[in-house]
């Protein structure tokens, strides 16, 4: 999650004493406004909770009224310092840093607690309505979700829930998954807009764990529904004969094993982002980037109009960043200035081993490269679960413990155990760094015809120096 205090706003209490807010943004969007002294009040609980050693450092008070420009030195300041907390492997994931955050979000949009009706759409477009407090946290709407749909308490972790947005063209774009630190009838409710649902959509990788729910009848109708809706946009290529096999699997209503065929098909069980732009291999490239199978890939349209795939191994990544700057909207009159309308662009950048001895950045520009970034830290933390022989319920319980580390954006991240170190990044910007696994297995980029057909991809590459052997997913 990427933390920013962008901007500050002059406010009058009930008093009509006039004071400045900071405008916390989580991803680009307005979470809630705080005080000053509200977050003084976060950091004093926090050292008397963990110790002066684990705070971070905190701005300290003045005796006069602030100039402007101390203003906005302050407001700086306080962004690293929620940036700091935030990526604290401790600190951000306690519950005194999540409850505060969920009640300034609360106070901001100025939503009483009280008992209401939320709506949770399925895959396939369906709904569940359930009965939920407006304060009600993120665990708690999606373990109400569950019981109303009478999914088993241990099947819970392998579900979450997605803040979706739905566009013109019948597609939905994910915009990120629901954390702890936000209430989701409050998320939903300030976007103030028909476009955007909570969606429950499977929350973990590998597809070995289908078979767990498979096992039970409601974790069965959840998947099978997520495939018949994956498929039917697109996100899973399936030729004709294919297509001809799956529809009489569900004339049959062998639910089963129209899955077991699906997960052998082209994409199965990825996330498909909307088009966007990227720097690999020439800048400037337009790109439609999936995530899934411990990869990004990428469907890419060179400047001379050809299309290229490849694929990008998370065990393959040296490290990557999420990086976010203000962008002047352009009004066709005005020219860019502090007082102009901005838009947030977020980069995901990553750095890769292309060859033995030649690591490469390769940079996304994407509204989503935060949703991105959280993908990529959700593989490599089902790697590191599999590698110490854990199960995905043992990894739901270290997320809720605080084990897993964040891909914070514009922060630096202490790595996972199973990671190796932090090293100081050539880039110096601002940013956040995790360092995954120097066990790395090899790209593969090939040519792809216009067709997108899995059949129709040739053994062109994108350079001729790409393909090669490297140290396979089996050794991790």
């Amino acid at each position: 999650m990427h933390f920013s205090i962008p901007e500050t706003e002059v406010r009058s209490d009930e008093n009509g004493s006039t004071y400045v807010a900071y405008n916390i943004h989580v991803n680009g969007v307005l979470h809630c406004r705080v005080r000053y002294s509200q977050l003084l009040g976060l950091h004093e609980q926090i050292k008397k909770e963990y110790g002066n050693n684990v705070v971070p450092a905190f701005p300290p008070k003045k005796i006069f009224t602030l100039t402007p420009a101390e203003v906005d030195q302050r407001r700086e300041q306080l962004e690293k310092y929620m940036q700091a907390v935030r990526q604290d492997p401790i600190l951000g994931s306690s519950e005194m840093f999540n409850s505060f955050l969920r009640k300034a979000q609360q106070e901001t949009q100025q939503i009483p607690t009280e008992e209401v009706q939320l709506e949770i759409y399925l895959s396939n477009g369906q709904k569940v309505k359930v009965n939920i407090l407006t304060s009600d946290q993120t665990e708690d709407v999606l373990e109400a979700v569950a019981s109303k749909l009478d999914l088993p308490d241990e099947l819970v972790g392998y579900f979450s829930l997605f803040l979706v947005q739905e566009r013109e063209d019948g597609g939905c774009t994910y915009v990120r998954k629901l954390q702890e630190f936000e209430l989701p009838y409050v998320s939903i409710t300030s976007l103030h807009s028909p476009d955007y649902r909570i969606v429950l959509r499977k929350s973990y990788w590998d597809t070995a764990y289908d078979t767990d729910v498979m096992d039970d009848r409601v974790g069965l109708n959840l998947l099978y529904a997520q495939t018949v809706s994956d498929i039917e946009r697109g996100w899973i290529l399936v030729n004709k004969e294919q297509h001809r096999q799956l529809k009489s699997l569900q004339e049959k209503g062998s639910k089963k094993e129209f899955i077991r065929l699906a997960q052998t098909l082209k994409y199965y069980g990825y996330i498909k982002f909307d088009p966007c732009i990227t720097d690999f291999p020439e800048k400037g490239c337009h790109v439609i980037v999936s995530a899934g199978n411990n990869e990004l890939n990428f469907h890419v349209k060179l400047p001379n109009d050809q299309m290229k795939e490849g694929s990008f191994k998370v065990t393959r990544m040296r490290c990557w960043r999420v990086t976010s700057s203000q962008v002047p909207v352009a009004n066709g009159t005005a020219n860019p200035s502090s007082s102009s309308k901005c838009d947030v662009k977020l980069e995901l950048a990553f750095e890769y081993l292309m060859s033995k001895d030649r690591l490469q950045w390769v940079t996304i520009t994407s509204p989503q490269a935060i949703m991105m970034s959280i993908c990529l830290q959700s593989m490599v933390d089902e790697l590191m679960v599999k590698k110490s022989g854990g199960s995905i319920k043992k990894m739901q319980k270290k997320r809720l413990n605080g084990t897993f580390q964040r891909s914070d954006s514009q922060q630096t991240v202490k790595s996972p155990p199973l990671l190796v170190g932090i090293e100081d990044s050539p880039d110096p910007s601002r940013e956040q760094v995790v360092k995954l696994s120097t066990k790395l297995s090899s790209v593969s980029l090939r040519g792809l015809s216009s067709s997108n057909s899995a059949s129709d991809i040739s053994g062109n590459e994108f350079h001729g120096n790409y393909a090669f052997e490297g140290i396979g997913d089996d050794d991790l």
